[in-house]
């Protein structure tokens, strides 16, 4: 029968880190980004949009701007491969690219949206993932973090929200397997699950003006700074090697999510 492998101690670098960070250009993305270059980390920011990207980044030194399709295989490969190039390993990923789709429920959504929503959430998070953990195979020393973007979402829908709700409780399934896998190589996986930060997605869920709740009633919820999301993100990357979150909610302060609906 064949064995499998002991786990690996995970090894300290006691250099700059390097961040990956997926869906930079806007949101949760573009604060993260900007916390972690003022924390220090070397950082590389992916995403489609090359002129958003470019701002997040603000042209700060430690910083390495590469347009990327998270869905397509080969462009997240070059992804990583710049990388390494750039900065010589990665140490974190915050796969973070997403999108809420469309409010529909399942007899209403086509298969085209609910194709492209999983397309960007599931398999484009799968496909940064998977480049992740071979670069943090490969390097030395070996090992690393990824953190996933969740949602509350994961634990408890929103009404109207069926390709959204699936993806983000399959991204569960993905960091869980991550971090199985990942423990013969010292790489970890955490997620963190964030209700009503103020970003773009929340105008789109009218969260400020009434949002829909699961009797049909509209509500105006309260939300919280970006900034504090990222500061949450950047403590999960910022642990030793030794420690790891494996599951974070934070949520705006008396938000409809415990006893939704």
């Amino acid at each position: 029968m064949n064995e499998q492998p002991a786990p690996q101690q995970p090894q300290e670098d006691t250099g700059a880190k390097v961040l990956v960070v997926t869906g930079a250009g806007s949101g949760i993305g573009r604060a993260v980004v900007r916390r972690a270059l003022v924390t220090g980390f070397n950082v590389v920011l992916a995403g489609r949009r090359e002129n958003e990207l470019l701002a997040t980044a603000e042209g700060h030194a430690q910083a390495l701007v590469v347009p990327t399709d998270v869905c397509d295989e080969a462009q997240v490969a070059a992804l990583f491969a710049q990388a390494v190039e750039r900065f010589g390993r990665v140490d974190v990923l915050f796969n973070n690219a997403g999108t809420f789709g469309p409010s529909q429920s399942v007899e209403e959504i086509s298969l085209a949206d609910w194709n492209a929503t999983l397309a960007v959430n599931l398999t484009g998070s799968m496909l940064c993932a998977a480049g992740a953990v071979r670069t943090m195979q490969r390097q030395k020393p070996q090992g690393g973090r990824i953190i996933n973007n969740g949602s509350i979402s994961a634990h408890s829908p929103r009404p109207r929200s069926v390709a959204y709700t699936v993806s983000k409780h399959a991204m569960t399934g993905l960091t869980k397997s991550i971090e199985l896998d990942g423990r013969a190589f010292g790489i970890s996986c955490g997620q963190i699950d964030i209700g009503n930060t103020s970003t773009e997605i929340m105008a789109t869920l009218d969260v400020a003006t009434g949002a829909l709740q699961a009797d049909g009633s509209r509500r105006v919820e309260p939300t919280f700074p970006v900034a504090e999301a990222a500061r949450a993100v950047l403590m999960m990357a910022q642990l030793p090697a030794s420690a790891t979150i494996g599951s974070l909610v934070i949520t705006a302060s008396g938000m409809p999510y415990i006893g939704r609906g």
